[in-house]
């Protein structure tokens, strides 16, 4: 459906001229624009007004969670009959892997894995199959591969009431769209038979679907009563569809024969034996189970046309695959994160060129990495600088077309700035509080560390100490990123 935009607010202040003008630059050609907002002005409503109004497909990228957290729930609320998505890095915990020569330290990739995030990435990708009613907030891990959008969605099982099935086919169709057959525990991308009835856990929704049959095999219903249903694979990364495992590893093989070779000739006798044995191993797993950990490696070998050092497949491309260039792309605080998603290609490339120059990696390893600026440039045709202090590049990119929002719709001024001495700052701090409160107000506290943040919440969450009991809570990079969420809610709340 088109995008409805509900809320009981009406653009305010300047957003009015903001939206008409973004607008009306997109309808001449003019397709790269900067929205210089103050913050507290609505850049994100005034946003969400270009979309109603546009009907474009939108990517929304943030250089944080935390912030791509905010946003997401905002165009959540600001948009409930629309499809908005969520698609940040699915790891709590993310430890590369690398080596360091000057201490001879290899340090082996170690990774804990969000399922929710897991299932909201996989709702993302699923949903832009779905119609152009789509917005997803994303942070910059957009930018690195996630396999081909043609293999995602040319690689789906469609169940219709009415069809004929044989039970092992069905299953088998399952099994390769990667979801797996469970008798006990029942959790997402897995599928279990119940008498006369099939159920499917999507990896990327909260429900089931219950497929049910007539005594012919026929589908008889299934869950919400839709005549058909889409059923996408249980992971973003599903190779190329018919891939030949066998000439898959040949060409593995083949290519690590050549790098111990240059080694040898270059009397690297050691990493020519430790490329060998990391191979072997490798491959002897990808036979045995199908699978291996670091097989992000060899990417390159399960994707057909794409060649060595070729772009990788990433969210962008499936808004191009899908719209071609009729999409918008939002940069959010894009004074920081521009520069963000130019620097990761290098750090990335620095890390995968020592683990293959030391023969830990063979070179197929540095084809599996993020855009570099140049190619994530060429995939934003139509774009949205969003700062309240744009960068130089953003303002001479956008051709001078600033459109300026200085005005805050709630009538908000910025607060004057007080500075006081750092003699008996807790006790102050603590009356400031106390002040708030009376006032059913809120504070916000910045200190220098994370610990600091930790001890000083411990301290004034003890009644004892302060002489009332104050709510409070710590918010720093290390808490999850989805209990952040919650925090941030419950101050939003009041609780």
């Amino acid at each position: 459906m088109p995008f409805n935009l509900v809320s009981d607010m009406k653009p305010a202040g300047d957003q009015p001229a903001a939206i008409d003008k973004l607008v009306s630059n997109l309808e001449k050609g003019i397709n790269k624009q900067t929205l210089l907002g103050v913050t507290g002005s609505g850049k994100t409503f005034t946003i969400a007004n270009l979309i109603q109004k546009t009907q474009l497909p939108t990517l929304v990228i943030s250089h944080n969670k935390t912030l791509a957290a905010q946003l997401y729930q905002e165009f959540k609320e600001l948009f409930p009959q629309n499809k908005v998505s969520y698609f940040v890095s699915y790891y709590d915990y993310y430890q590369p892997e690398a080596y360091l020569p000057s201490s001879d330290t290899y340090i082996a990739k170690e990774v804990e894995i969000n399922d929710l995030i897991d299932k909201l990435r996989l709702e993302a990708t699923s949903n832009l199959f779905s119609g152009p009613d789509n917005i997803v907030i994303a942070s910059v891990s957009c930018i690195y591969n996630i396999g081909d959008p043609r293999e995602f969605g040319g690689k789906t099982l469609t169940l219709k009431i009415g069809d004929l099935w044989n039970r092992r086919d069905l299953f088998e169709q399952l099994v390769g769209l990667f979801y797996i057959r469970s008798e006990l525990e029942f959790k997402r991308a897995q599928f279990r038979v119940r008498g006369e009835s099939i159920e499917i856990w999507p990896s990327y929704a909260d429900w089931i679907i219950v497929l049910e049959f007539d005594t012919e095999g026929k589908i008889s219903g299934h869950e919400f009563d839709l005549k058909d249903y889409q059923l996408f694979p249980a992971k973003q990364y599903v190779g190329a569809a018919g891939s030949d495992l066998k000439e898959i590893m040949a060409k593995i093989r083949s290519d690590c024969d050549m790098a111990v070779k240059k080694f040898e000739a270059n009397k690297q006798i050691l990493e020519a034996h430790r490329l060998r044995q990391r191979v072997d191993y490798d491959l002897e797993m990808l036979q045995e189970v199908g699978y291996v950990n670091g097989i992000e490696n060899y990417s390159i070998y399960f994707e057909t046309g794409r060649k060595k050092g070729d772009p990788p497949y990433t969210l962008v491309d499936y808004f191009h695959h899908l719209w071609g260039d009729n999409f918008l792309t939002v940069i959010d605080e894009s004074h920081v994160t521009v520069p963000q998603i130019g620097g990761m290609h290098a750090g990335d490339l620095a890390r995968k060129k020592t683990l293959v120059d030391y023969g830990f990696r063979l070179p197929s390893a540095y084809d599996n990495r993020p855009l570099k600026w140049a190619e994530f440039y060429q995939r934003i045709p139509k774009a949205i600088y969003v700062s309240a202090t744009p960068a130089p590049f953003e303002i001479e990119d956008s051709k001078n077309n600033v459109i300026e929002q200085i005005i805050r719709p709630t009538g908000l001024l910025d607060p004057p700035v007080e500075i006081r001495q750092s003699k008996n700052q807790i006790p102050d701090l603590i009356e400031e509080i106390k002040k708030r409160m009376v006032n059913k107000e809120r504070t916000l506290i910045i200190t220098l560390t994370k610990k600091m943040s930790e001890e000083l919440a411990t301290y004034l969450a003890d009644p004892r100490k302060t002489g009332v009991p104050i709510k409070v809570a710590y918010l720093h990079s290390d808490v999850e990123t989805l209990e952040r969420t919650e925090i941030l809610d419950k101050l939003r709340s009041g609780d």
